[in-house]
């Protein structure tokens, strides 16, 4: 059994603690005060995998897992077992991609109450590399918490990646950047999580979601002019390109489901107050190279509830105002930005941006 390391940037738990008790291994914490909530709640019936919309999530983006990780880099896969196993009554505390899960559920909560028999639903797969041992304490967390989430993948070491394609998967989210990329080399949408900087609540009434464009939505093309001749160029090449379309990038298809689920709030009369709002947070610039980008958008069917284009700005101020459950992009540095703002940012290590080191001034006015 081997673990993936550890990709999540430590910092201060900025989510707020909504079950006191949780932990990451460092307490005494137990599941039984919620246990009756849990055992008296009519839970909903789990959609086929082929008619809803898949996320599948790591255990250590899910949860706090740092304790546990120690435990298993310090001492090995065995005593990492036996502590799992008598900490197993210990919930883990929330990790990164927990608000995003809450939302993903307070849509679905929405979408029965307008469509009871619908499949069109979020369905949250647990993807994790630990033993079957360690699922009794997932299952304790998961119902601690009150999470919805009925189908695991424990894989015992072994890569995921395969059972993503039979899960019909949308959308994946892990610590492990290698995982993250094979996923999107078999063509799944799929991002690296991290936790903020600092703590920032969210909305629990509506899901965000923002993206980055080139090699996100869009495919990196225009990035890589920029990249090889500059911004001169770059603007040169995009007035040129006006009207041809971008290619698609590794998030369009889960931009696409999101938008069909809002279809369906719009035509129960439900588009001004819709649980599901999209952003577009780009370093383009509007004037000079915005028009290709919403064009795109448009001849693709998709719409964005809000486009920000920031000319090369900081895009860590406008995400605190946006407050997003997740936002995508493919440059660390913008990643790193936006979690010193409170953002629950995610690197999609995809393009030509990943050959290239960080550097402030790296991305200016694209």
């Amino acid at each position: 059994m081997s673990l993936d390391p550890v990709q999540v940037m430590k910092g201060p738990d900025p989510i707020p603690n909504t079950c006191p008790s949780a932990s990451n291994g460092e307490s005494k914490a137990s599941w039984e005060d919620s246990k009756d909530i849990h055992e008296n709640t009519k839970k909903p019936k789990t959609p086929k995998p082929e008619n809803a919309v898949t996320i599948a999530v790591s255990s250590r983006v899910l949860f706090r897992t740092e304790t546990e990780q120690n435990v298993f880099e310090q001492k090995g896969v065995e005593e990492y077992l036996r502590y799992q196993v008598e900490h197993e009554d210990e919930p883990f505390a929330p990790g990164p991609a927990f608000p995003f899960v809450k939302a993903l559920e307070t849509v679905n909560i929405r979408m029965r109450e307008l469509y009871p028999d619908s499949e069109e639903l979020f369905d949250i797969v647990l993807v994790t590399y630990n033993h079957a041992h360690v699922g009794v304490r997932l299952i304790n967390t998961i119902n601690y918490h009150n999470l919805f989430i009925e189908r695991f993948c424990m894989t015992g070491g072994s890569s995921p990646i395969g059972y993503l394609k039979a899960w019909h998967t949308n959308l994946y989210l892990s610590a492990d950047v290698e995982k993250v990329q094979e996923a999107l080399a078999e063509g799944i949408a799929a991002a690296t999580m991290f936790m903020p900087g600092k703590e920032v609540e969210v909305s629990e009434t509506q899901l965000r979601v923002a993206f980055d464009g080139d090699a996100v939505l869009f495919s990196d093309e225009s990035e890589r002019i920029f990249k090889a001749h500059g911004l001169d160029k770059f603007f040169e090449h995009e007035r040129e390109n006006e009207n041809t379309l971008l290619d698609h990038g590794p998030l369009k298809g889960f931009l696409e489901v999101l938008g069909k689920l809002q279809k369906k709030f719009y035509a129960k009369g439900h588009r001004l107050d819709c649980p599901i709002r999209t952003y577009l947070v780009t370093a383009r610039s509007a004037a000079s190279s915005g028009i290709r980008a919403l064009k795109t958008l448009r001849a693709w069917g998709l719409e964005i509830d809000e486009a920000l284009f920031l000319a090369g700005a900081p895009k860590g101020p406008m995400l605190e105002k946006i407050r997003p459950h997740i936002f995508f992009d493919d440059q660390m540095f913008h990643v790193e930005g936006a979690r010193e703002m409170g953002a629950f940012a995610a690197h999609v290590p995809y393009g030509i941006a990943q050959k290239y080191p960080c550097a402030k001034n790296a991305n200016a006015g694209k």
